[in-house]
């Protein structure tokens, strides 16, 4: 059974088509950590999702999701900020969709640092300034500012599923603010 919200408008494959095409093929995600800036371009916070894991759990995540046939990087990056944090977020997205990271998840632990009991996923990581106001939706129940210290801290990093408090070390590494 799960507990996260369908999206509305799939565009591409229903429940059972995507369940079996994550038996057969790795898949292409995008993943953001949303973070406010100070004038110098320089992170002061850093956003982190609470959500109900499929098992059950309250996890600490980032936004992720699936790259639809024929959408381009940045329109799935906002895509998902959008359905995550709210309309009124105001991504800054960079105007060269290069990752700050590449992510390989496997369904079975130990094969990468990355893991994800569903399928095989290749996810390409950002680090985005958002400017607005955050309202999450969907299946995220709030979203937390922290300073980086925080949000790289072994706390945040056990609520995390799959390693990606370890992609969220490399964020805020990525941005001289690892704590």
């Amino acid at each position: 059974m799960s507990v996260r919200t369908p999206d509305p408008n799939s565009g591409w494959l229903s429940d059972q088509e995507l369940e079996e095409i994550r038996r057969r093929l790795p898949l292409l995600y995008v993943e953001a950590v949303p973070v406010r800036v100070d004038g110098l371009g320089q992170v002061t916070e850093v956003g982190v999702l609470l959500r109900v894991s499929a098992s059950g759990n309250m996890t600490r995540t980032i936004v992720s999701g699936r790259v639809m046939y024929g959408e381009t990087l940045r329109d799935a990056l906002f895509r998902h900020l959008e359905k995550d944090l709210g309309p009124m977020a105001f991504p800054q997205l960079p105007t060269s969709p290069i990752p700050f990271s590449v992510a390989e998840y496997f369904p079975l632990p130990g094969v990468s640092a990355f893991t994800d009991e569903r399928q095989h996923a290749v996810s390409l990581a950002y680090v985005i300034p958002v400017t607005g106001t955050c309202d999450p939706r969907q299946d995220a129940l709030e979203l937390t500012w922290m300073t980086p210290e925080e949000a790289s801290s072994d706390a945040i990093r056990a609520e995390m599923e799959g390693g990606r408090g370890a992609l969220l070390r490399a964020a805020l590494a990525s941005v001289g603010r690892l704590g």
